[in-house]
């Protein structure tokens, strides 16, 4: 039997729970099949592991494309403020671009 990648996911999850890029991988692949078990990854790397940058990014979109206003809103703002902090301007300007992409799409 071949093993789906998100079985693969799951078992690295398995291996290191604390690992927050197994768990941010795993909020990505359910994405597509179950939202609201990303969510609960989402919330669980922003609350245990909040200086795991690439959190913000997806967590922020997933939120927006809810119309979870106010909390993809404090999710971009964090993601930046972030960024700045661990001087990741790359990643800033993206997140700085989705933010302001989501705020024009609040305007239409």
């Amino acid at each position: 039997m071949e093993n789906t990648l998100l079985d693969n996911l799951l078992a690295f999850y398995r291996e290191d729970p604390q690992d927050p890029f197994n768990i941010y991988a795993l909020a990505l692949e359910y994405l597509k099949s179950d939202p609201n078990e990303s969510r609960q990854l989402f919330e669980q790397l922003l609350k245990d592991f909040p200086d795991y940058l690439p959190t913000y990014y997806h967590a922020a979109n997933f939120y927006a494309t809810l119309e979870k206003i106010e909390e993809a809103e404090r999710i971009y703002e964090a993601g930046i403020a972030l960024a700045e902090k661990l001087g990741q301007q790359k990643p800033k300007q993206e997140l700085i671009n989705a933010y302001r992409n989501f705020l024009d799409e609040l305007e239409d």
